[in-house]
């Protein structure tokens, strides 16, 4: 079932071509509710790890359940992710357009000033 799931994929998209397989033949949830309690586990687990190679296994797991979370929601996680990324590139622009206008440039302000910033860009997105 799962061989013929091209290698050359991006991760997020194998891993739902892999999900959706194994869907096909009945191993899947009953209801998005487990789904999500199990992103709640991967979470916990990541949390929980001691080292960074446990670290690195449980994060690609939370990944996997979160991609699994996504097709039960009907969310292509390489579009959402891709989404996310042009959001963060136009907040962090503002930012650096901000700091600009202010006189000074990011690497001088500290993280709290940063932050201002940052929620700042947010607003301003979200203003019609």
């Amino acid at each position: 079932m799962l061989a013929g799931v091209s290698r050359a994929l991006p991760a997020l998209s194998r891993a739902m071509e892999l999900q959706k397989r194994a869907a096909r033949v009945g191993f899947d949830w009953p209801s998005v509710e487990p789904v999500a309690a199990k992103v709640d586990e991967e979470l916990a687990e990541f949390r929980q790890a001691e080292d960074a190679e446990n670290r690195a296994a449980e994060l690609g797991d939370l990944f996997f359940s979160l991609v699994n979370l996504a097709r039960w929601l009907g969310i292509d996680p390489e579009s959402a992710l891709r989404e996310t990324n042009q959001r963060f590139e136009r907040r962090f622009g503002t930012m650096e357009r901000r700091a600009h206008e202010a006189g000074t440039v990011l690497e001088k302000m500290n993280l709290d000033e940063m932050d201002a910033l940052w929620e700042q860009a947010k607003r301003e997105e979200q203003e019609p």
